[in-house]
């Protein structure tokens, strides 16, 4: 008798997950602004899915997947950012008149430009519901009548956030310095690096604290030095090709792994960064499997690392 509701929940899921693979770039697009970060972006895209699975049992009805999916990470991560105390009181003004057609003008279609283009980190000096506004419209071409569903706003109310939204970015974009230049390798991860471009896997084991652990998006987590080790034999068959390239770089202020699956690329395909206690890694974050999240990253390479491509800006 009670085969019936499992099965649902079963096949909720399944949709759930098949939707989440075609969707998480999306959403990461949406966080990584949000969060104004795309490595806590990436955490937020993470928890919204686990919290949607667990969510979905106790729903009565199957409600419209994507924007559901949109609803809950919106929540979390203003739940994060309410905890870092950083969100601010914005008053509603009266709304402007922002057009919403199905072509729109050229100057709609210049905002949406530079909002692509607008580094995500400074997405983060907007107020909140101007940042949400502005990265559900210009970066993600949502309707109008969409984001007011999503964030619980009037249309109108969505093209004022919208208006000034938009006017505040153009301000942050001229006021704006140089990105954060690249600093020098720490010894640890120049180590880690060379020694994972010899193929030396036996030398980097030795590096593993006891209670390692390995966190890698989709797969479980990992932990103990035994466990961890199969990491570097997966790698020593997936790497066997000279292509493949390691090379220190820096990332929100934060010193990561720059992962080149073909030297000729001027953009790494993916990332990776480590934490260390008493001299051996702790924690390793691997990134293989959402590779968009260095789609929008901020990434420079250390000084004087150049791959062959002749170490175009990443």
């Amino acid at each position: 008798m009670s085969a019936g509701p499992p099965s649902s929940n079963h096949d909720r899921q399944a949709r759930l997950l098949a939707l989440a693979g075609e969707v998480r770039p999306e959403l990461h697009r949406y966080c990584a602004r949000l969060m104004g970060s795309v490595i806590d972006g990436e955490d937020v895209v993470q928890d919204t899915l686990l919290r949607a699975l667990v969510a979905l049992q106790d729903l009565e009805e199957t409600p419209p997947l994507r924007p559901w999916l949109f609803r809950v990470a919106h929540n979390r991560a203003l739940d994060l950012l309410r905890s870092r105390a950083v969100r601010k009181a914005e008053p509603i003004d009266a709304a402007s008149d922002v057009a919403d057609p199905a072509s729109p003008d050229p100057v709609e279609m210049l905002m949406r430009q530079e909002a692509v283009k607008t580094a995500v980190s400074r997405f983060a000096e907007l107020p909140l519901l101007q940042r949400s506004v502005v990265i559900l419209k210009d970066v993600l071409d949502e309707s109008l009548m969409e984001i007011a569903a999503l964030l619980d706003l009037t249309v109108d109310a969505v093209k004022g956030h919208l208006a000034r939204g938009r006017a505040r970015l153009r301000e942050i974009n001229a006021q704006a310095g140089p990105l954060a230049e690249a600093r020098t390798p720490s010894a640890a991860v120049a180590r880690y690096v060379a020694l994972f471009n010899q193929r030396d896997w036996d030398s980097l084991r030795a590096l593993l604290a006891d209670d390692v652990k390995l966190s890698q998006s989709s797969h479980s987590l990992r932990v103990g030095r035994a466990d961890v080790g199969l990491f570097f034999t997966i790698y020593a068959s997936y790497a066997k090709s000279d292509d493949v390239w390691l090379a220190p770089a820096w990332l929100e202020g934060r010193e990561v792994i720059a992962v080149f699956e073909d030297r000729a690329d001027p953009k790494p395909s993916y990332m990776m960064w480590l934490e260390w206690q008493d001299g051996r890694i702790s924690f390793i974050r691997d990134y293989r499997y959402v590779r968009y999240v260095v789609a929008d990253a901020e990434l420079a390479l250390a000084p004087d690392v150049k791959p062959a491509c002749d170490g175009a800006a990443l």
